[in-house]
């Protein structure tokens, strides 16, 4: 476990004096905030399908995107690294471009049936040559996040939901991916990437 190490600067601790939980955050810091991924953790973000990515650009201005994918499309490598896969989206790359120039990631961990959540801080890294791309079918990219700061949150305000349905353009294994349908619209078709699926004259039906 890490100490009082930094993680409050004085934006956090003038508020921490205002209403006198200086004395809470420190403690919070000293038994929850972690560095190494441990075995609940593991389980934690692995059993789950989405989560938030926070990422800043090169003007200091911050971004927060949802990632999902089939449980388990987040993995925990080892004691201080996951890894994430990045699929086909609208080709803007605003958080992968951000990443790729400002390293510095949070990535947020809710499981709305449980009401549980997560926090994890640290560096993030796209590879496109990685291993873990052969578990992934149409992956462009992994992206790995080294940890600085891993902790759990507070839960009394996260609102119960459960799945009604998993997402049927997430890629899988011997199963044709659907194409979206906007990109059949007038506005994206002659500007779509030479080797985008929805090119293809046989695969026409819109999706969501």
């Amino acid at each position: 476990m890490s100490g009082t190490s930094g993680m409050y600067h004085e934006g956090s601790r003038a508020l921490q004096d205002r209403y006198d939980t200086r004395r809470l955050a420190d403690r919070l810091e000293q038994v929850t905030v972690h560095e190494r991924f441990t075995p609940e953790d593991r389980a934690f973000i692995e059993r789950l399908d989405m989560f938030f990515l926070a990422t800043v650009d090169d003007d200091g201005q911050p971004t927060c995107s949802y990632k999902g994918g089939d449980p388990g499309f987040v993995r925990v490598v080892d004691d201080w690294t996951l890894a994430f896969p990045n699929y086909d989206g609208n080709g803007m790359y605003r958080s992968m471009g951000n990443l790729s120039i400002s390293p510095a990631v949070g990535l947020l961990f809710i499981d709305f049936e449980r009401q549980r959540r997560m926090r994890v801080e640290g560096t993030a890294t796209i590879r496109t040559d990685d291993e873990l791309l052969q578990h992934y079918p149409e992956a462009q990219f992994m992206v790995r996040v080294a940890a600085r700061r891993i902790f759990p949150n507070c839960p009394r305000y996260i609102h119960r939901f459960q799945l009604v349905e998993r997402s049927p353009f997430v890629p899988r294994s011997k199963q044709q991916t659907p194409i979206p349908g906007w990109k059949q619209t007038d506005w994206a078709r002659d500007v779509l990437p030479a080797t985008d699926p929805a090119n293809d004259p046989a695969r026409t039906a819109p999706g969501r």
